[in-house]
């Protein structure tokens, strides 16, 4: 049965935010398109180090940037930390250069060419799949496959989840446009299962409602702290396949900011040895610096390399990114 989810935005609207902190009188206020759940600890770690009052308003890293991009020089935001770097590059011509000394601590290819973001954490494309249905040699080693007619009803995916949007955004700048959009169409017409997240995605492969899905490779190890016994393992496409995008969750600071000292402390706090160990042990994610170890049984860093594509155009590509999945009926 197909998950009914909400209509996805396409043009720029205001969005209801949960807030937690210090309000009007805070030192620091971040919009976070990282759940609470996982970041929130940490979020509160810099807090107490700091001894800066934080003000945090939680949503969907795509509405966020909809939100900094209406607000303009009136936004009460100091700090955009997104889920992916597509979301950052959406709105980096509202941020300021950061200081290199932060920018040099991870990769190249996980910071913005032109200094206004950077990547903190780092998460790969899998391709999950049910282990009590499939051994791991019958799951497909490219998303094309997967609109082929023995994988019919057997896939899900979330659409409304703006890592999967900017999965799609790497596979038009890697494939184009037309190959992408015959894509989400067969997709479509092979009844891909629509799931409104990650998690609800990881979620209903184990309960065998589909047998694999499209997601990020750091939402199984959530679960399976909660249930070991999960019957999900992760697949990683073969190199260079749009499914194999490496992404990075990520933070700006606002050009618009009167605490751009404060936000500079924040973007150097998430790639400190601390943070970085705080992605790999509680939110199994690759730490971007040198020195600190992936969680257990993940490949090297280095060793997944998804399309060349370059992350902070991403951005550039949410609208109509947005526009293609809405006109090919990936909204209800």
């Amino acid at each position: 049965m197909i998950r009914r989810i909400a209509p996805l935005a396409v043009t720029v609207a205001a969005v209801a935010l949960s807030a937690c902190g210090g309000g009007d009188d805070a030192d620091l206020t971040i919009y976070s398109g990282r759940n609470e759940e996982l970041v929130g600890d940490l979020i509160a770690r810099f807090e107490r180090e700091s001894d800066l009052k934080v003000d945090v308003r939680y949503g969907d890293s795509a509405e966020l940037a909809a939100t900094i991009a209406e607000e303009g020089e009136n936004s009460p935001a100091d700090v955009f930390f997104s889920q992916d770097a597509g979301a950052l590059g959406a709105v980096e011509g509202t941020l300021s250069s950061m200081p290199g000394s932060v920018l040099e601590a991870v990769p190249d290819r996980f910071r913005d060419p032109r200094g206004r973001w950077l990547g903190v954490s780092g998460r790969a494309r899998v391709i999950a799949y049910n282990t009590d249905e499939l051994a791991e040699s019958e799951v497909p080693d490219s998303v094309f496959e997967l609109t082929e007619k023995r994988w019919r009803g057997r896939v899900g995916i979330p659409p409304p989840n703006a890592s999967f949007q900017a999965f799609v955004s790497a596979m038009r700048l890697d494939v184009g446009d037309d190959r992408t959009r015959e894509w989400l169409e067969g997709m479509r017409d092979n009844d891909a299962q629509l799931y409104d997240n990650n998690i609800q995605t990881v979620e209903a492969i184990g309960r065998g409602e589909v047998e694999v899905g499209l997601v990020n490779h750091y939402y199984l190890y959530e679960l399976k702290r909660e249930d070991p016994d999960l019957a999900v393992a992760n697949h990683f496409p073969r190199a260079g396949d749009p499914g194999s995008l490496v992404n990075a969750a990520g933070v700006g600071v606002l050009a618009s900011s009167d605490g751009q000292d404060n936000a500079e402390r924040f973007a150097r706090f998430l790639v400190s040895a601390g943070a970085q160990k705080y992605f790999a042990g509680r939110t199994f994610e690759y730490p971007l610096i040198e020195g600190v170890q992936p969680p257990d049984r993940l490949p090297p860093l280095g060793r997944l390399m998804g399309p060349q594509v370059e992350l902070g155009r991403l951005g550039e590509q949410l609208r109509s990114t947005l526009k293609l999945l809405d006109e090919v009926g990936f909204t209800t």
